[in-house]
């Protein structure tokens, strides 16, 4: 099961261009790889994921932030002028999961698994890392990891 990490140090991160900038102040969950088809249209292949409170997130920049209604239960934010996808929100949440590809380095966060493999495209093969994989989501299994 995937855990929350970095409790006591924060993270910062932004998309491209810096119109979005970010600090995370609480703990954040490990990285979910997840190949869901709502990923791999944003993003290309997978969506590589960590988690924070919303709470804990602050924004030092949020002027080209825009958010994008992807289901009847969630959203994802991404930067207007760049295009950098940034995060993902369920709507009836207090949690937001952020892109990790747009965190600064080094974060010190882990690979905890892949999610969504059944919709794994036909181009690729996963990567025998011996991390757990779940066709769906892992219905919790890495630290509430949500379906898209």
């Amino acid at each position: 099961m995937a855990t929350d990490t970095n409790e006591t140090k924060e993270l910062h991160g932004s998309c491209l261009c810096k119109g979005v900038s970010y600090t995370l102040s609480g703990a954040v969950r490990e990285i979910s790889h997840c190949y869901c088809s709502q990923c791999r249209r944003t993003h290309g292949l997978m969506g590589s994921y960590t988690r924070s409170n919303w709470d804990d997130v602050h924004f030092t920049n949020k002027k080209t932030l825009q958010w994008f209604r992807s289901s009847d239960s969630a959203e994802r934010g991404f930067c207007n002028t760049c295009g950098s996808s940034l995060f993902w929100h369920r709507l009836d949440s207090g949690y937001v999961a952020i892109s990790a590809g747009t965190l600064d380095q080094p974060t010190g966060l882990k690979v905890a698994g892949h999610i969504y493999t059944d919709d794994l495209p036909d181009y690729y093969s996963l990567p025998d890392d011996g991390m757990p994989r779940y066709g769906t989501t892992s219905d919790g299994k890495l630290d509430g990891d949500l379906s898209t």
